[in-house]
């Protein structure tokens, strides 16, 4: 739960320092007010860099007060026979610690092997590829720590690892006659809980590639 920020009141009220906690608090409405649609990626992005730069009250109130108060009940009632997904998850929300893993391992051997979708990663993962190729979409996974480890070795072969804006990669691998390491701009910004991933392993004549990418939804709103 996220305390509610400190509401200036009072003469000189907007001049007072904010804290990490009122930062903080700004930071988990938008990211609710993104996942409802309220915001565009892009503008939600704009917002986030002002939350973390703003010095004093009076620069945060500004970037929340077009949005409905928490809990006023501006959402849709739920309709019968609607079965849309849940709403996706964002930065520190996407950690469940009580949620057991989808999977471990993914091996592929002159072939190839995915995860994707809404699986959960573990504190441990295991990727190998010999001759083919494993693709590892985390965009819309779960975490059952807040850091989790992807062990990455390939020989001859190739495993692509996507990522989404709201996640840190930290990239340790060694590669041998190949490639192991990320593309992409990581983002600027980046939720105080939001999971950590490091990749580590070994490349032999084969690649190891890290990719930010959007969101499916988020493609559909901001292109």
């Amino acid at each position: 739960m996220v305390d509610p920020m400190s509401e200036p009141n009072g003469p000189g009220a907007g001049r007072m320092r904010a804290s990490d906690a009122d930062r903080d608090s700004v930071a988990h409405r938008l990211r609710e007010a993104l996942a409802e649609g309220r915001l565009s990626p892009d503008e939600h992005s704009e917002r986030l860099d002002a939350v973390y730069s703003a010095k004093t009250l009076g620069e945060l109130v500004p970037l929340t007060e077009d949005l409905p108060e928490p809990g006023a009940g501006h959402a849709p009632a739920h309709v019968p026979g609607d079965f849309h997904s849940p709403r996706p998850v964002y930065g520190g929300g996407r950690v469940t610690k009580d949620a057991e893993p989808t999977s471990t391992v993914a091996v592929a051997v002159m072939g190839g092997a995915d995860r994707s979708g809404g699986w959960v990663v573990p504190a441990n993962f295991y990727a190998g590829a010999l001759m083919g190729g494993v693709e590892l979409d985390l965009r819309e996974a779960r975490f059952t720590q807040r850091e989790s480890t992807i062990w990455a070795c390939t020989v001859m072969g190739g495993i692509d690892i996507t990522v989404p804006d709201d996640v840190q990669v930290r990239v340790h691998g060694l590669p041998v006659m190949g490639g192991f390491g990320a593309t992409g701009a990581p983002p600027s910004v980046m939720d105080p809980q939001a999971p950590i991933v490091h990749v580590r392993g070994l490349a032999v004549m084969g690649g190891v590639d890290v990719k930010y990418r959007r969101r499916k939804h988020q493609k559909e709103i901001g292109d």
